[in-house]
């Protein structure tokens, strides 16, 4: 039969809507085969697969992937995805088939597979897994065992990034504290501008007991920058010069500052926040590369002001501008307090420790008697009252005792004969 001619065309337009490319149907495009997962290096997980058989040869195939929760969509011609990944728990990956790049054109069947969850107990990973790159020098690991872990449990910690041809294990452990940490060297990198890089990290033991963790360091975040050195002070018109040398293999538009200023008189902590650190200063040895300069306004002259400065990292060249770095050896400038009391306090204390120690040997007995007076030794009274008497002494105690007697004898003998003489 013969249709109108409106309504025959309006019919395959809608065919031609509901179908792709030489009338390949975009709804029913046969999913993918042999979908699988493998893991490279320490956190880099590559799936693979095959195109859909049965797939239409006019139609130009596309991937359409997403991981969990509709994640990192991509609708790529190429038959594989990988992504860097901490492996601490189960990522899975859906694939489907379609014939064009517009994404509200429905693939087919998603395929999905995942990657295995590690193995052991969860409660004995590793907890607090963090990782500071140091002045870019090298890169410092630290963690807490886990909670259902032995005390002697020795940890391995493994590292990998794309400047290394195999994977490396850290040699430095040690302990600080409660933490566990680990240093490796890392500033060999084949391509200077690491924005794209990272660091892979896992800790596990040697006797594969506790479960274990993963972690990924991007190169642009965790750096903690050196303190810089101050090289000079000086003032002018009312105003403090600093200048300072940044630490090493930093740029200085990659760095922000902190300034503080300590003034002995007013006993305060000034500090000035340097996004950008330039003053142009005739006093100044040129401009040394590296070198840095700042004015700081309102300060003193004729008090004694203390300079220290810190540096971090700023979002220009980083995404990280949390990790200050330690504040610089501090420098000072400006009149100081009269040192003639403290030279004097500093010959005259030897002379006063040595009279204290010669008054103390002189008078320490007569202290130690004053103090503790000594106790009578009964023993010793009662001998001198009673004390032994050898063979001459009791010879002549008796022969004492014999002449007092006799003595009164003959008194008597007198005194009786006057009595009667006196009575005649």
């Amino acid at each position: 039969s013969v249709c109108p001619q409106r309504p025959c065309v309006g019919f395959l337009l809608f065919l031609a809507s509901r179908t792709g490319r030489n009338g390949v149907n975009a709804e029913t495009q046969p999913p993918v085969t042999n979908l699988s997962v493998s893991v490279e290096n320490l956190c880099t997980v590559i799936w693979t697969w095959d195109p859909p058989e049965g797939a239409s040869p006019n139609c130009t195939l596309r991937y359409f992937s997403h991981f969990d929760n509709k994640q990192d969509k991509k609708i790529a011609p190429e038959t594989h995805r990988s992504k860097e990944v901490p492996l601490n728990e189960r990522i899975c990956l859906q694939v489907g088939s379609q014939c064009s790049t517009n994404e509200s054109d429905n693939p087919s069947i998603l395929v999905e597979k995942c990657t295995p969850p590690p193995e052991g107990d969860p409660e004995s990973a590793v907890t607090e897994l963090q990782c500071v790159w140091h002045n870019l020098s090298y890169m410092k690991c630290t963690w807490l065992p886990g909670r259902n872990t032995s005390p002697d449990t020795n940890y391995t910690l493994y590292y990998w990034h794309s400047s290394l041809g195999k994977i490396l294990q850290c040699e430095d452990i040690y302990r600080e504290g409660q933490h566990i940490g680990c240093s490796f060297a890392l500033t060999n990198l084949k391509d200077s501008s690491f924005e794209q890089h990272s660091v892979q990290i896992v800790v596990k033991d040697n006797a594969g007991k506790i479960r274990p963790s993963f972690n990924i360091v991007p190169l642009t975040s965790h750096v903690k920058p050196d303190p810089p050195h101050i090289k000079r002070l000086f003032f002018q018109n009312g105003n403090l010069y600093v200048q300072w040398k940044n630490p090493q293999n930093f740029y200085s538009r990659c760095l922000s500052y902190q300034v503080e200023v300590n003034n002995s008189q007013t006993e305060t902590n000034d500090i000035f926040y340097v996004e950008e650190a330039k003053c142009q200063n005739s006093e100044f040895e040129g401009n040394l590369e590296g070198t840095i300069c700042f004015m700081v306004p309102g300060v003193l002259p004729d008090t004694l002001n203390t300079v220290r400065i810190r540096v971090r990292t700023n979002k220009l060249c980083y995404e990280d501008d949390k990790l200050w770095s330690n504040w610089s050896q501090a420098m000072s400038i400006g009149e100081n307090t009269d040192p003639t009391f403290y030279i004097t306090m500093l010959l005259a204390t030897p002379v006063i420790v040595a009279g204290a120690i010669i008054v103390l040997l002189l008078y320490l007995k007569r202290l130690k008697i004053i103090i503790f007076p000594p106790i009578p030794d009964p023993g010793k009274i009662f001998k001198e009252m009673f004390g032994d008497q050898n063979d001459d002494t009791l010879h002549w105690r008796k022969y004492d005792i014999y002449e007092k007697q006799t003595k009164e004898e003959t008194d008597s003998v007198v005194l009786i004969e006057n009595l009667k003489k006196a009575s005649q």
